[in-house]
């Protein structure tokens, strides 16, 4: 692996770790409180902080599989089970809010429990402390690498915010009224934003599973640098993957007929120099060449010139 590659895996196990411990503790302390006050928002909340100690260890256990170099079952490496660990996440998160809900209405339907305290309270605004630096160190680290998984992870500690924030308003708002059953229906709520957050995620990871890139700037850069290669013409028939946070592109360009293999190999490497030096974190650049003015019929789906122009317009109407 290079370094940059070595770093960034560094990167996502420090992150890791650093999600275990946290939301350990603040798990911990969550669940004794709701336990021992008798808090079902409180409890729940500190149920979802447990389930961001399984999300924390996937990734961690991803990292050590991305470490690993490419082999002759995995050529293109061991990235992509950043993906496939975001995937897992999201089932885990989902998971959680149906168990939390399925509580939720049970309590409801036995009518709630008036079972509020200052210490749910403040345990409450711990969490509140302890999730936004949690969630602000997982945003940096994963922007800074470029990470799914991380900024996947980072979102849910977000939304504890969102959650850790409705568990104190209902705690306080039933304090002042005494209403019983608002401990259970904050609950409820709860479970409902969790399942948003795992089905969120669910999504988000899909493009990359499914061979997919919805960049349309990467394709930008990618034509413009085609176009200053001399002698490529009609880059067509465009592919952009992602493994990881490394893209894999393939493509057809046009040369003149009469050079030789060795003139149209060396404009094929020029075309794949330049496209490494505008379009960021490229893993590797496959370039099949074709003679000028070439068509095929039976030719697989790859984007194009126009194509693009026609998205990037259609995207700008959108907005108008």
């Amino acid at each position: 692996m290079s370094n940059n590659e070595n770093e960034r895996v560094a990167v996502v196990k420090r992150a890791s770790w650093f999600g275990i411990v946290g939301n350990a503790l603040l798990s911990g302390l969550k669940i004794f409180t709701g336990l021992f006050a008798g808090s079902l928002a409180v409890l729940g909340d500190g149920i979802d902080s447990a389930t961001d100690i399984l999300t924390s260890a996937i990734s961690l256990f991803a990292a050590r599989i991305m470490n690993k170099p490419p082999d002759a079952d995995h050529p293109y490496g061991h990235g992509r089970v950043e993906t496939l660990a975001a995937k897992i996440i999201s089932f885990v998160v989902f998971f959680a809010g149906i168990q939390l809900a399925t509580k939720s209405v049970r309590e409801l339907m036995e009518g709630g429990q008036n079972a509020i305290s200052f210490l749910a309270v403040g345990v409450t605004g711990i969490s509140i402390a302890g999730k936004l630096f949690l969630a602000f160190y997982k945003f940096k680290a994963g922007r800074k690498i470029n990470s799914q998984l991380l900024i996947a992870d980072a979102k849910n500690m977000r939304n504890d915010v969102i959650i850790s924030g409705a568990v104190l308003t209902g705690l306080l708002v039933g304090k002042l009224i005494g209403v019983p059953w608002l401990d259970s229906a904050t609950a409820l709520l709860i479970s409902f934003w969790i399942m948003y957050v795992g089905f969120t995620i669910f999504r988000e990871s899909d493009v990359e599973l499914m061979e997919g890139h919805d960049d349309l700037k990467d394709y930008q850069e990618l034509f413009e640098a085609v176009n200053r290669v001399h002698g490529a013409y009609n880059p067509h028939k465009v592919r952009i993957r992602r493994i990881g946070n490394m893209l894999i592109v393939d493509l057809d360009i046009e040369v003149n007929a009469s050079l030789s293999v060795r003139e149209g190999h060396d404009i094929a490497v020029s075309v794949e120099q330049a496209i490494k030096e505008s379009v960021g974190n490229v893993y590797d650049v496959q370039v099949h060449v074709e003679p000028l003015g070439n068509e095929e019929c039976d030719e697989r789906y790859g984007v194009t010139p126009k194509e693009l122009a026609s998205h990037l317009n259609g995207a700008r109407d959108k907005e108008n």
